[in-house]
């Protein structure tokens, strides 16, 4: 069964080490996500359309909404892993045009070799996490000069100009899908299918589609539950709500149904999640 040794969350984002011998489904977050090796077999992820090896030499790299899953080999043996999930304005704070982080093409390959520095600091994140989890070391020293070195070798968001093109594409999306979009973040219980958001944009099922995958890199159906991942997240960190009315806010009709939901995408149920993070010493209010 594979587990959450220790989540840390805070306006960087999100960081997991996780335990991991149960495949995740296909699934996108709205950061940057970068997935290293602590220690146990090698693995693969399917990014994209593209399988990639997890190993000590070589780290996987996610972009924002890019979709993605877990593939576990029953054959090997659990695989520790440090999953980062890293907002884009924290980033954003170290270089302007690393905000772009949240934009699809941030990584330009979902693989890249590991340094000694990289590696260093994966180690020493995922120790600090696990012996001192209060430290505040976790987020001023190690995460932010793990993602310096990640960033300084992995994509080519070095210059401005990148970081403005990116920008200026996003806003360039079909306004139908960004009405789309904003209905889906502020109602992410929706019961409506694709077929009737479809209807509401004015659009055929197969425009709507393409459309929306052109202006978020993700189809709609991994769009929305990313946006219900991550408000299941954030209510789960930082509110007294009971998971059954969070599952029911989100539209699940069933509490057990909500935490299968759950467990699919972030590897281990929301209760467990919430008693990681509040162990920890993560702010419940």
């Amino acid at each position: 069964m594979s587990e959450a040794l220790e989540i840390a969350h805070g306006t960087f984002g999100r960081v997991a080490l996780l335990d991991m011998d149960r495949s995740l489904v296909r699934h996108a977050h709205p950061h940057c996500h970068v997935l290293l090796k602590v220690e146990g077999d090698d693995t693969e992820f399917l990014v994209g359309d593209r399988v990639v090896a997890l190993t000590d030499e070589q780290a996987v790299l996610v972009n924002a909404w890019e979709t993605h899953a877990y593939l576990h080999d029953p054959r090997r043996a659990k695989a520790m892993i440090l999953a980062l999930y890293i907002e884009p304005d924290w980033l954003g704070a170290f270089r302007r045009n690393w905000a772009a982080s949240g934009a699809p093409g941030f990584f330009g390959k979902p693989l890249g070799g590991v340094t000694p520095t990289i590696r260093r600091f994966a180690h020493d994140l995922a120790a600090e996490m696990v012996y001192a989890p209060h430290s505040s070391h976790i987020q001023d020293q190690l995460l932010s000069g793990l993602m310096i070195a990640v960033i300084e070798r992995f994509t080519a968001w070095r210059e401005e100009a990148e970081a403005l093109r990116a920008a200026a594409r996003r806003n360039a999306s079909d306004w139908r899908i960004r009405r789309t979009i904003a209905r889906v973040r502020a109602e992410p219980g929706v019961t409506l299918g694709i077929e009737a958001l479809a209807r509401e944009a004015g659009l055929s099922r197969a425009q709507f589609y393409r459309l929306f995958e052109q202006s978020t890199g993700a189809p709609p159906h991994v769009f929305l539950n990313a946006i219900r991942i991550e408000q299941a997240v954030e209510s789960i960190v930082g509110s007294e709500e009971s998971l059954a009315a969070i599952g029911t806010r989100l539209g699940f009709a069933a509490p057990a149904h909500f935490s299968r939901f759950f467990r699919d995408h972030v590897s281990v149920p929301p209760s467990v999640f919430r008693s990681i993070v509040r162990r920890s010493g993560q702010p419940a209010v």
